[in-house]
């Protein structure tokens, strides 16, 4: 089974959670539970440079406060 985020032919979403971690989300999927849409309907290349420039830091942020 291929794996449904490695397509370069599909739109995706960007999504951030309540610790500020990103995940790249294949668009035709529900976004779950505790996370929100940051870009929208984009090539997946444009997700992860998007992730890239905004995601500096991987820590969550509960361990970044500290």
């Amino acid at each position: 089974m291929p794996n449904p985020f490695e397509h370069n032919d599909r739109s995706y979403h960007v999504l951030v959670n309540d610790e500020g971690q990103h995940s790249l989300w294949p668009a035709t999927n529900e976004t779950p539970a505790g996370w929100t849409v940051v870009l929208a309907d984009k090539p997946r290349e444009e997700c992860l440079a998007y992730v890239e420039a905004n995601w500096t830091d991987m820590r969550p942020k509960s361990l970044a406060r500290r």
